[in-house]
């Protein structure tokens, strides 16, 4: 009788799915033949609703929730609500799929591929990432091919409504989540445009990250940055008092990572990761160049405008918590080495993605999920751009391409960090991208010599995405 009622609840959501083309084609014809109005299309979709409308010149934006099955496997097992939104040009332009990998502004934004291509954008929350999270919360249920499999389902819910072409981006972990998606469904999308994703085949060889920091920018500046990361654990007895003095203030506590001393030399030793990721060559002036001669409070200051003291605390680390249970189960992540600093001030070094994640929820490494993942790339892409900054960090493990993938390209912008995009890629490369991302996006390039974005820079919806956010998260 189990069996039996687990069957039909699956069935019931498949109809749903399958279902959904012809209520979007109804809703789409309206009556008397009338094409009805966008926000009435979405919500006929089977599990759509709204939470909100904002208005924008030129655009309907509308937050959203879908219905979701908790394990795409087994759809009796449940339900919850995830968010996307939805910024809506017109049903005749092609469509972006953004996803950042963690929650989903509800602010209106374009994507540089949204742009290039004069686009609509669906934008899609991670699964797990509060409010999309299912409560109890089914930890095992959170890997990459669950979360292809929602982007998967959300695609086949809208592409009735969206029917031109499909690109998927995202940047950073959000490039590694358009990868995955990719990988799993390789039919959906008609291009793929991957920023800055890592790419940690192998977790426990992570050589190529101590190579880069041995080149990456100028010897005066990463001297400069080891210098005060090594400085802030010979200070520690003082600065972990005015460490203590802050978490009281704020009421930050450590029960996550174990104690205030873990917390302390985590941010520490996320330092000279953090400035290369998120800053450039000409921010090293701002590095003291003396860490001996300098105060506390300037060695303070320094380290916690690039890594941030309140990262490690239980409440900075909470809203994580999907990233690093999925770096300790599939992702992967780095670990590197200190030696310009000796080993009698590093007394845990690098610590596990364990670490972070409260120890009521279970982990257990997967060490083949990113190995099948860059076999595949190299082997089978085909329509994928990646496109890495230079000095970022994270680039030194990164996706190449090989003999069997089609039209796919991996690009390194100059001097850039993890905010790399196809604007600061050398000339060449810049217009061939553009080029090949309005292809996919099936729309023609501009007449003019060169290929260049179809939709003029709006000041609001192109702000930098970037943000200044802890280090050891792509």
């Amino acid at each position: 009788m189990r069996k039996a009622l687990r069957w039909l609840l699956a069935l019931a959501v498949l109809i749903g799915t399958l279902s959904t083309a012809g209520v979007a084609t109804a809703a789409q014809a309206g009556r008397a033949g009338q094409v009805a109005d966008i926000k009435d299309q979405l919500l006929a979709i089977p599990g759509m609703s709204l939470v909100q409308e904002k208005p924008y010149t030129g655009y309907r934006y509308f937050v959203l929730n879908y219905t979701q099955p908790i394990d795409h496997r087994h759809p009796s097992k449940g339900t919850f609500q995830q968010r996307i939104t939805v910024l809506h040009k017109d049903v005749s332009r092609p469509t972006v799929f953004y996803t950042s990998g963690y929650n989903v502004s509800t602010n209106p934004s374009r994507s540089e591929p949204t742009r290039i291509a004069d686009a609509n954008q669906v934008s899609l929350e991670y699964r797990y990432f509060t409010p999309s999270r299912p409560e109890p919360a089914d930890w095992s249920e959170l890997d990459i091919w669950q979360a292809a499999s929602d982007q998967h389902r959300v695609f086949k819910a809208l592409k009735p409504i969206y029917t031109k072409n499909w690109i998927a981006t995202g940047g950073s972990k959000g490039g590694m989540t358009a990868t995955y998606f990719e990988r799993f469904y390789p039919r959906d999308m008609d291009g793929v445009v991957a920023y800055v994703a890592p790419n940690d085949v192998v977790n426990n060889e992570d050589s190529a990250y101590d190579r880069f920091f041995t080149k990456v920018g100028t010897k005066e500046c990463r001297d400069r940055l080891d210098a005060v990361q090594r400085e802030a654990l010979v200070r520690r007895d003082s600065l972990e008092k005015k460490y203590a003095a802050y978490a009281a203030e704020n009421g930050f506590t450590f029960t996550t990572v174990g104690s205030l001393d873990k917390a302390y030399e985590a941010v520490v030793l996320d330092y000279v990761w953090g400035f290369w990721q998120y800053s450039l060559l000409s921010d090293c002036d701002t590095i003291p160049a003396n860490a001996q001669a300098a105060t506390d409070d300037e060695i303070w200051t320094s380290v916690d405008t690039i890594s941030g003291f309140s990262f490690y605390t239980d409440q900075g680390l909470s809203p994580y918590t999907p990233y690093y249970y999925q770096a300790g189960t599939q992702l992967g992540a780095p670990t590197i080495q200190f030696p310009y600093i000796e080993k009698k001030y590093v007394r845990y070094g690098y610590q596990p993605p364990r670490d972070f994640v409260p120890r009521s929820i279970p982990m257990k490494f997967q060490p083949g999920a990113m190995r099948d993942v860059d076999s595949w790339v190299r082997h089978h892409a085909d329509h994928m751009l990646f496109v890495y900054g230079q000095n970022d960090p994270w680039g030194a493990e990164r996706f190449a391409v090989g003999k069997g993938s089609k039209d796919s390209y991996v690009f390194t912008a100059p001097g850039l960090n993890h905010g790399a995009n196809v604007a600061a890629l050398t000339a060449d490369q810049k217009e061939l991208a553009t080029a090949r991302i309005l292809a996919w996006a099936g729309v023609p390039a501009p007449t003019t010599a060169q290929a260049k974005p179809l939709a003029s820079y709006d000041a609001t919806l192109d702000r930098p995405v970037l943000e200044r956010e802890p280090a050891l998260r792509p």
